[in-house]
């Protein structure tokens, strides 16, 4: 599960590269990286994956104009709470590279769009928005998540074929794909390739197909997916966890499911990066005698020391009770501010004592109050 480069970066063009430029870039590293030219390497797929979502948003100018000003969040799921939505991720990579290249796919690769000349179609991506408390983000969990998707057909087993049958050449077209198409204008009679309505482009036609798919090889239900959530993600990480995508057309492979992660807001803690942030009241006599006082963190109850004479604010920093960061293994700090207490429900009996207690400790007691009178004596000019 890789994290997201920056698009540019990916492409290998300047923020300022022109559309030209972006989309000659886009077509030397995919012809390089294309899963057909390194078969069996997942880094090159993930790479040919990786070239098209940047593509994707840097040859769209609306796209491209979110992405520099937002970057990567202007993509990330909206909405609260956890949920699975269809066409809510970026487009197939394979699509993608069909569009740039104007159909001459099959030129370089042997097979229109990509695919093999046997109907097989790799899955879409799909996306699922997943809520996780800060303790789970910490530590770490797995999530079993339902979502509606196309899984592979058991009765024929993906392959689309309810017998020995299989794909069958299209008489159609005669496997080419696509059929010509004649078309009539001012200027005459003219003739253009359309995709074949009969095998959608495939080449290939199923003769005795499965009744349970219709000759898909996969059908459309709830699935339960088990997935890993590690130690250290934060709001906005987006994960990819490989073929858990769409089960491909008639046994093509699987696509991919990206889970993107909201954080639920915590009752006691407030994270920034890899620190931990919360305020703890602290009486008013422990705040001015001292003591000890007991604070939370996400491994338990923790005691630190309150210095005589503690002013409401003050911060006190516990090493490495933060989160854990997910690339370093480093652990941030938990940030303890305390806030001093003031009694509200006081006896007359108690007044009297505090105001006496008041009048005995005068304002060399007071350092914040007397550094207030001296910053008020300069701006009146007193």
């Amino acid at each position: 599960m890789a994290s997201t480069r920056d698009y540019y970066e990916v492409l290998g063009v300047s923020k300022d590269a022109g559309a030209g430029e972006i989309k000659k870039s886009y077509r030397k590293l995919a012809m390089k990286f294309h899963p057909d030219q390194n078969p069996d390497d997942p880094e090159a797929e993930d790479r040919f994956k990786e070239l098209g979502e940047a593509y994707e948003v840097l040859s769209d100018e609306d796209k491209k104009a979110a992405y520099d000003r937002y970057g990567h969040a202007a993509f990330k799921a909206g909405g609260a709470g956890g949920g699975g939505f269809r066409g809510g991720g970026f487009n197939d990579p394979m699509d993608i590279f069909s569009q740039v290249f104007d159909g001459a796919f099959g030129d370089f690769f042997g097979g229109g769009r990509g695919q093999p000349r046997d109907g097989r179609k790799r899955g879409s991506d799909l996306r699922y928005n997943l809520e996780i408390s800060l303790e789970e983000s910490a530590k770490g969990v797995s999530k079993a998540l339902e979502l509606e998707k196309f899984v592979r057909c058991k009765p024929c087993k993906g392959s689309g074929s309810k017998g020995s049958g299989g794909a069958q050449t299209c008489t159609t077209c005669q496997g080419v794909g696509v059929v010509e198409q004649r078309m009539e204008g001012f200027g005459g009679i003219f003739r253009k390739q359309v995709v074949c309505p009969d095998c959608d482009g495939s080449g290939q036609v199923i003769s005795d197909p499965c009744p349970e798919c219709v000759g898909q090889g996969r059908v459309e239900k709830v699935d339960r997916t088990q997935i890993e959530i590690p130690a250290g993600v934060d709001h906005g990480t987006r994960l990819r966890s490989s073929g858990n995508g769409d089960a491909g057309v008639r046994g093509g492979p699987a696509g991919d499911l990206h889970i993107v992660l909201k954080l639920k807001r915590h009752d006691v803690f407030e994270r920034r990066g890899e620190d931990l942030f919360c305020e703890v009241p602290v009486s008013f006599g422990t705040a001015a005698l001292g003591g000890e006082l007991d604070v939370p963190t996400l491994e338990g109850a923790a005691s630190i020391k309150i210095p005589t004479g503690t002013q409401g604010g003050t911060i006190f920093r516990l090493r490495n009770r933060g989160i854990k960061d997910i690339s370093s293994g480093r652990k941030g700090d938990l940030n303890v501010e305390v806030r001093v207490e003031v009694p509200t429900r006081l006896s007359g009996e108690q007044k009297e004592k505090l105001a006496s207690f008041t009048e005995s400790i005068g304002e060399e007691n007071s350092p914040m109050h007397e550094s207030f009178l001296e910053k008020a004596k300069k701006f009146f000019n007193l």
